[in-house]
């Protein structure tokens, strides 16, 4: 009779031991699904479907940490390339001019009105010279918001007997809005900026 108890005890601990695994078991195996599930959403959320000539791309959304540096360059780019690229007419001064200070504060509307008034945007049409900018690097400061950056870029004006070069160095400060929009699709805007030089380097005459 005692080995028929001893039996029966030994029997409901091997039970219970089973049961014990069983719930671990269980509850190892909804843990990894929950997380293979997560990793599947994160995954699938981070990719884009995008529409192209009527057909559809998968693409991938990366973390915009990872290429701030570049969108900043080229909001930077896109600010100055607006703002000193110029022909001789009126119309597209003031068009050009216009895109800049979307991507800009009132820093550069007050650039914009020292040179209207001292007769720059005259001067390029009374003498029908054209006016582009070629960026040569942008230096920025990543370390705190919002970023200091110092652009180097080289101008050249072409007459039609000459063509002078010019060495334009400007500063100023970027900071991040919360919103972009189809005036300014980076979504930053420039603030505190100055012109640092401006001056000839030299002239050449036009080749015929």
């Amino acid at each position: 009779m005692f080995t028929q108890f001893k039996n029966y005890d030994t029997a409901f601990k091997h039970m219970r031991l089973f049961n014990i695994i069983l719930i671990v078991g269980v509850i190892f195996g909804w843990c990894y699904n929950t997380y293979k599930t997560d990793q599947m959403i994160d995954k699938a959320s981070s990719r884009v479907h995008i529409l192209f000539n009527g057909k559809v791309f998968d693409a991938i959304a990366a973390d915009r940490k990872g290429y701030l540096p570049v969108e900043l360059r080229d909001h930077i780019k896109t600010f100055h390339e607006d703002f000193f690229n110029l022909s001789p007419d009126d119309k597209a001064i003031q068009a050009n001019v216009t895109k800049a200070l979307y991507l800009a504060d009132e820093s550069a509307k007050k650039q914009y009105d020292n040179l209207k008034e001292a007769g720059y945007y005259n001067n390029l049409i009374s003498a029908n010279i054209v006016q582009q900018i070629q960026i040569d690097s942008t230096r920025l400061d990543l370390n705190q918001e919002p970023y200091s950056f110092t652009c180097y870029a080289t101008e050249k004006l072409t007459r039609s007997s000459s063509i002078t070069t010019r060495k334009l160095i400007t500063r100023g400060q970027i900071r991040t809005l919360n919103t972009e929009t189809d005036n300014n699709p980076h979504g930053f805007l420039i603030e505190h900026w100055e012109i640092l030089e401006n001056g000839d380097e030299e002239t050449k005459k036009a080749i015929p």
